[in-house]
């Protein structure tokens, strides 16, 4: 009875962390987000495709692996009850992946710059720090970085004044 007490608390500490909890709205934001760019490849991107590739309709692009029978959309050769291979399908779900990978890399680059821009803001208010001294300088004659105070280099034995 113990253990299980034990593992319930467990259980509820691992549920209520906040990464748990981020992980959950970040997934449920993911699905909300993922209609929308759907909608955006279906119903925006997908009919300037088609119009720019001759009318092409990717998803009425298929191999019958049944038989020789033609069939002119996929619906159809669907309702026949034939095996296809939907290759047109697959191309629809890559054009989605690479503009829904586009739309985020936008969104990302978009708060990047806003956080850059809020750090900046953050910066102008302050007062900037003094920069250190310094504590090297350079050999006038070899050039090298030397202690700022010696009196001769360590490198080519110059006096320095």
């Amino acid at each position: 009875m113990k253990k299980s007490k034990g593992f319930i608390a467990e259980f509820k500490t691992f549920i209520m962390r906040g990464n748990v909890i981020d992980l959950a709205v970040g997934v449920i934001i993911g699905a909300a987000f993922k209609s929308i760019v759907d909608s955006l490849v279906a119903d925006v991107i997908m009919p300037i495709i088609s119009l720019i590739t001759g009318g092409i309709d990717f998803s009425n692009l298929f191999i019958n692996l049944t038989n020789r029978d033609k069939y002119d959309t996929l619906a159809l050769a669907q309702a026949a009850g034939i095996s296809t291979l939907n290759y047109g399908n697959f191309i629809s779900k890559i054009i989605n992946f690479l503009i829904m990978a586009f739309v985020i890399f936008l969104i990302v680059k978009f708060l990047n710059k806003l956080a850059e821009t809020g750090k900046k803001r953050i910066k102008k208010g302050q007062t900037p720090e003094p920069e250190p001294a310094p504590t090297t300088k350079d050999c006038p004659y070899c050039k090298s970085a030397i202690n700022i105070e010696a009196t001769r280099c360590p490198n080519c034995t110059s006096e320095l004044n």
